[in-house]
Order: C-alpha cells, then structure tokens, then sequence
C-alpha cells in the first residue's frame, strides 16, 4: 500500500465515490488473519450496513455520542487476534471493543476515566442469568408502576414513602412526577442482583425525561418548559412530564438485547477498569489494542451523561479527560491532547511485546499521531483511510477518520 496516497486528502470526494460505485464493502465475517489490507472496503453506505445493524443486540443499551461501529471493531480483531488472547482498549467508552472481543473468544481489558463509562462496559459485558435478568427487570417496573401509576379506582397513586431530592440538576430538569417515578425507581436498585443493568436502563429513561426538546437530547442548554415547534416531529410538542413510559419501554428493549447477546457471549475474560489509563494498574501482559481516543475538543464524555451523574452520584472526573470540549482547540490545547495521549500509549507499551499492534480509529486532523506513535516507540505500519458517512442524531454531515495500525519496535 501506498502509505503516501492513502495519507492525502487530495481528490479523496472522487475517490470514494468510485469506490462505491466499484467494490461491495467488506464482510466482517468474512475477514481473516490473511485478509490482505488493501482489499477491506470499510465506507459502508446505509444500504450496506443498517442501523439495526451498526446497533445490534447491547450496542444500543445507552445512547453514547464518538463511539465507533462494532463491525469496523470486528474486522481488526479478526485480523490481527486470535482467541484466548488478550486486546486492550485504553478509551473503552461504551465497551464496543469488549463485547465484540467477548463474542470472538478473545480476552479483553478496557479502561475509562468516565464512572458511567465503566458502569455501561460492565453492564454489556457481564455474564447473565437470563432468566433471573428477565425477572428482576419486570419486578421492578412492577413495584414502580404500582407505587406510581394512576388505576382504575384512583386518578393519582399517591406514594407516603417518596422523598423528593434536594439535588439542583434534577429539580432543573425533571417534572415532580418525572422525579418522582426516576427516584423511586433508584431506591429500588439495591434489592436485586442486576444493579449495573438497572442503573442503565434508569439512565436510558431519565435522558429521554429531561424537560428538553425531543430533538436536542445530547447536550441541551436550558430545561424546556414550554410547548415548542419540534423539528423532530414537525409539529408542536410538550416537555416531558412522566418517565414511567421509558422505564418500560426500555426495559423490554433491554432485555431483549440481553438475550440476543447472551447467545453470542462466550467464556472469554472481560475486565472493565475505572481509571486514568496514562496510570492505570493493567493486570499483565496484551496481546495488542483497539481503540478510539478521543478528539481534540470534540466531546465532553461526562458532560453527555450528566443526568446518570447526578441521579446516581457517580463521581466525576472530568478534569482528567484528555481532550475534552470545554478544554477548546488552541494550539495550548492540541499540546496538551498530544502529552496526554502520548502518557497512555507509553505506560500501554510498558505491558506490549515488540512486534504486537496498535489499531486506532482516530479522525487525526492536526497530524499529531505521527509524532505520538515514534514517541511511544511505534512506527506506523499502515493507515486506512474511510469515508464516514452515516451518523446518528443532528450531527449527520460526512466526514474521513483514520485507522491507524502501528507495530511495537
């Protein structure tokens, strides 16, 4: 491959136009160790490869804005691991490389700095009981509805035992009912042995029963408390009142993911590590990574899911976020992304024998990963580049990432 050409930008828009007019995309079930490089075809169009697809089974427990797709995650593994060998994802985020690991036999470590991050990798991750899963989900909405919902011989259920919260956030961004039906649902958390499952369908819930607007759930600015023209619906729409509605629905939705991924999990280890992955204590020896870091100034990963922070009192750690949003861009900024991701591959290359790879999925605008990688005691082996052009929520418009494939000197 010509590491030059498939590096430059130049007429890149007419390049992947043919290359969709002339090639089927790559089949991730299809690749193996001998799969060559330059005959994966990574710019699935939606036709290729649907959202229910992109979304499969536990990928779609919890909204989760930088993720990458699990079939970009499975093509990698299946083409430099093997199983019963060990990956590492040092940004796990919402655990793609751990599921999609799992399901393939191999071992998988990831590590996040984000609480809620770790919460979701082990709830996607952990091994069920599916029956008992199936009844601990249902017993709760059970005892939710009965101590909330309205019947047939009262207008009102009225709950003695509730406690409203003196928490400013969610008194800013939920209704007393929408409280009410979030936190006695919490409350109940600690009765059942699924608690990680829970907490994230009770996040999932209380991101959709903000008082938002049903077309700006990933970083709204102020609470909603008006009926507003929905861009979503294209019609006029009202706050949200209630959660109950989305407690159920999602867990129905959830445990269906559940069962569809119990088929396909396997006896391969799975550990999720809260921590700053520049120190963090990983438990011997990996066979390579896979991962996504974040942008520079793109996303802040507490920030999206302030309303699990606040109504779990998850610690945050934002602060220590490399690259976060509210840090900007600047030249400052881009100096300090660079360190801090230098900092993680060296103490990752501490654990890595020469020889074993790095896959990193990245959208490198600034160029900096050339100086990383040679800083760390890497060389590039090879750079795809791949046409993104389906995305989820507002944010839709196209746009190039990089995989990166760097080999330990």
């Amino acid at each position: 491959m010509n590491m030059k050409q498939t590096w430059s930008l130049t007429g890149e828009e007419e390049r992947v136009a043919t290359y969709y007019a002339t090639e089927m995309p790559t089949d991730p079930r299809l690749v193996t160790p001998a799969t060559s490089l330059d005959e994966l075809n990574l710019n699935w169009r939606e036709k290729d490869l649907p959202e229910r697809e992109r979304t499969k089974h536990v990928h779609r427990l919890h909204p989760y804005l930088g993720k990458f797709i699990p079939q970009l995650v499975e093509i990698f593994l299946r083409k430099y691991f093997r199983a019963g060998e060990t990956v590492y994802d040092p940004f796990c985020g919402s655990g793609t490389t751990l599921v999609e690991a799992n399901a393939l036999g191999i071992n998988a470590i990831g590590c996040d700095i984000a609480a809620f991050n770790c919460l979701l990798s082990r709830a996607k991750t952990a091994q069920y009981d599916v029956a008992l899963m199936r009844k601990e989900v249902l017993d709760i909405l059970g005892r939710v509805e009965e101590r909330t919902q309205a019947t047939l011989f009262s207008q009102s259920r009225v709950d003695d035992e509730f406690e409203d919260t003196d928490n400013e956030y969610l008194l800013k961004w939920f209704a007393f009912q929408t409280r009410k039906e979030l936190l006695i649902y919490r409350s109940l958390i600690p009765r059942y042995q699924c608690q990680d499952l829970l907490k994230v369908i009770l996040s999932r819930a209380a991101r959709s029963a903000r008082l938002t607007t049903h077309f700006d759930l990933d970083f709204p600015k102020q609470p909603q408390t008006e009926p507003y023209y929905c861009y979503k619906h294209s019609r006029i729409c009202r706050p949200v009142q209630e959660a109950f509605k989305f407690l159920k629905r999602y867990s129905l939705d959830t445990i269906r993911r559940i069962e569809q991924c119990s088929k396909l999990r396997t006896k391969a280890r799975v550990t999720v590590l809260y921590g700053d992955a520049r120190t963090v204590s990983l438990p011997g020896k990996i066979d390579g990574v896979m991962t996504s870091p974040p942008y520079v100034g793109l996303i802040d990963y507490h920030e999206q899911h302030r309303y699990a922070y606040e109504l779990l009192d998850l610690p945050i750690n934002s602060e220590n976020e490399i690259g976060a949003s509210f840090k900007g861009n600047s030249q400052k900024a881009k100096e300090a992304y660079r360190q801090g991701i230098a900092s993680v591959f060296s103490h990752t290359a501490e654990h890595m024998d020469s020889g074993k790879r790095m896959v990193i999925v990245v959208r490198d605008r600034d160029k900096l990963y050339g100086g990383i990688a040679s800083q760390c005691g890497f060389e590039f082996e090879n750079v795809i580049r791949r046409h993104v052009n389906r995305r989820t929520g507002r944010r839709a418009n196209a746009f190039f990432e990089e995989i990166l494939i760097l080999r330990k000197k």
